[in-house]
């Protein structure tokens, strides 16, 4: 609850909701279902402020079962009005309240047990813990004995499930994570550092990253399971979520994770923490007597004689068809087939935790009027507020029709809508997402078929990611690069910035006409040629060959490489003039290399004014990168954000 009361300002948008939600805002919304819509600002404050004081219940315990239905209610609709906010956390914390809402959460430390003596220190029908442990990934505990007066559930004899850590876990088993393609680039972090010390950052990447990633989720729920294992376990878990919290921007999924911990116990250890307090502080906690019985409870000996009432097997049958939809939903992509795209399924309910890693090299937008054939171009992301639609089918054709509503009010008449979408996952090539002839406004789309506008991944390419780091390996470091892989029948339109005055293009495999614009040529170019790209100028690269063409652009920015080179000469003179090597006085509009003041009527070098920037930003950084500094950030930005 407090967790939850935390994440509304922030990661829900409390804090930015008159940006998002504003009256009259022209923006394209992404809804689950067509018919929802966000309510005027006034009452979305209205709905979030019942979510707030609905976190704020479940953390008291006070009017618990209204709480968890005030949180629940405005959580769901929140995310199934917005697509691009979902992601496996947000929709983790969707489940784990709606569990709240039928458990008994409210037995023990809560404000409802000093008004209701029948809820004050009161039994837990051990479903209840099951369900929660099932849902974040390990079976209830089991004591070697069950006493006499212990409430006993059936659900706690059979072996339990895993879901969260162990799908997680299966999901890795993927090829790319596996292969150490997911997140290539994370060892560079410097969390790990202490890694780096004895392995390549190669090796880091596969053994601790995507190794470690793999084993612990597939692991984590055994080690939990077992008295033995388990301090090991919770070290290990809080380890990896601790560092999760500062790798990723994932609000407060892993302080939630964290706070699970104490379900994994045996549920005695808060009697036994509060009963090593001081006697003084005891009297304000919760109580460390033996808990009450409780009618939702089935107990053994005598008073179970009576058998299991309806109300329980209702309970046991849920949970069984709670658990079996849980295992049942990450791999139902082949019912919902209109949101597979490269990967399946709207990424959320997948439990696939950054399995794909996404770049993104092009995105184009273009329009065409109707009745004119007037052709135009949008600024990628217009009328929208989140970039998440440009890896979803769904969410551009919600795009486009959105785009088709608006255009008509800047003079586009029936617009058409067209998407050039370029992206790499997990370091393949970039290559087209759909396919920029089909107007999306009157394409075809259903959930429950495969989308035909939508251009298949390119996997017969995916040997060549091996290669693609050895060439970019053998590069300088003022070179870039960018691999292409483009199907038969389609052309990449590009621009050669005047500041990249050293551009040429190679091709990998296949064939390509590079088509330059101004000069009117063609050059056909075979597998292992390539050309020089007149900067300041727009080229088509046509793949003409019967299969996809591979190419690579190279390129250095000579005009970043120029300033570089300039600074690094002002950087050696003054080193050189305050070590005595040099001699000959500077002139007057160098004189603030060595702090001095510029002479009246002398003009400030840009350069040198640059130089000095660069040089205070620099010393600003290194003064701010103390702990107590960052710590001052951090608890500043947050102030700032629950403050407004």
């Amino acid at each position: 609850g407090l967790l939850m009361a935390l994440d509304v300002p922030q990661e829900r948008g409390l804090g930015h909701l008159d940006q998002r939600y504003l009256d009259g805002l022209e923006v394209c919304r992404f809804p689950l279902l067509p018919f929802l819509a966000p309510l005027p600002l006034d009452w979305m404050y209205l709905l979030y402020t019942v979510m707030f004081l609905g976190a704020l219940g479940i953390m008291l315990g006070c009017c618990y079962r209204l709480s968890c239905v005030a949180f629940l209610c405005p959580y769901w609709y929140l995310l199934l009005l917005d697509k691009t906010s979902w992601n496996n956390h947000s929709y983790l914390y969707g489940l784990l309240g709606f569990q709240l809402a039928l458990l008994g959460a409210d037995r023990y430390g809560s404000v409802d047990g000093l008004f209701r003596p029948q809820k004050r220190n009161a039994h837990v029908p051990l479903w209840n813990y099951t369900l929660l442990r099932a849902q974040v990934g390990v079976p209830a505990p089991r004591p070697p004995r069950d006493p006499p007066g212990r409430p006993r559930d059936p659900l706690t004899l059979p072996p339990q499930v895993f879901i969260v850590y162990f799908i997680a876990g299966l999901k890795k088993l993927d090829a790319d994570w596996v292969g150490g393609f997911s997140m290539g680039t994370l060892a560079r972090h410097w969390l790990f550092a202490p890694f780096r010390l004895v392995l390549s950052e190669e090796l880091t990447s596969r053994l601790v990253v995507h190794g470690g990633g793999l084993v612990l989720d597939l692991s984590a729920g055994f080690l939990l399971f077992f008295d033995a294992t388990r301090p090991l376990a919770l070290v290990f878990v809080t380890y990896f979520h601790c560092m999760n919290s500062q790798l990723f921007s994932i609000g407060m999924f892993s302080y939630t994770m964290l706070a699970t911990n104490g379900l994994f116990c045996r549920p005695e250890w808060p009697r036994g923490l509060v009963a090593r307090c001081p006697p003084r502080l005891q009297a304000w906690l919760p109580s460390t007597k033996p808990p009450q019985p409780s009618p939702d409870c089935h107990y053994g000996g005598r008073r179970g004689r009576g058998g299991l009432r309806p109300r329980q097997h209702l309970a046991a049958a849920f949970t069984i068809l709670y658990v079996l939809e849980q295992l049942f939903l990450p791999y139902s992509h082949f019912i919902t087939q209109g949101y597979n795209n490269w990967t399946n399924g709207l990424y959320g309910y997948s439990w696939d935790m950054m399995v794909h890693s996404r770049f993104h090299q092009h995105v184009k937008i273009t329009y065409r009027d109707g009745l004119t054939g007037e052709v135009g171009y949008l600024k990628p992301g217009a009328f929208t507020q989140s970039r998440r639609w440009r890896d979803h089918a769904d969410m551009l054709k919600q795009y486009s029709a959105c785009l088709s509503r608006l255009l008509p009010r800047y003079n586009v008449s029936q617009p058409q809508i067209y998407f050039d979408v370029w992206v790499s996952i997990n370091e393949r090539f970039q290559q087209r997402l759909v396919d920029p002839r089909v107007d999306l406004v009157r394409a075809p789309w259903s959930p429950w078929t495969p989308t035909p506008w939508l251009l298949p991944l390119l996997v017969d390419l995916s040997p060549w990611r091996q290669r693609l780091q050895e060439l970019e390996a053998q590069l300088d470091g003022h070179t870039d690069t960018v691999f292409i892989a483009d199907f038969p029948g389609l052309h990449l339109e590009n621009f050669v910035s005047e500041d990249l005055g050293n551009t040429s293009l190679r091709v990998l495999r296949g064939q390509v006409l590079v088509e330059l614009v101004e000069q009117q040529q063609n050059h056909s170019l075979q597998e292992g040629q390539g050309m020089q790209l007149p900067a300041g100028q727009y080229h088509k690269v046509h793949t003409v060959s019967p299969e996809p063409s591979c190419y690579m652009y190279l390129y250095v920015n000579t005009t970043a490489l120029e300033l570089e080179q300039n600074l690094t000469r002002l950087q050696e003179l003054r080193e050189r003039v305050r070590n005595g090597t040099e001699q000959a006085p500077l002139p007057p509009e160098l004189r603030p290399l060595l702090g001095e003041p510029l002479p009246a009527g002398a003009p400030l070098d840009p350069l040198v004014s640059l130089f000095l920037r660069r040089e205070q930003r620099q010393q600003q950084k290194e003064r701010q990168a103390g702990l107590a500094q960052r710590l001052r950030r951090f608890l500043r930005r947050k102030f700032f954000l629950f403050r407004r």
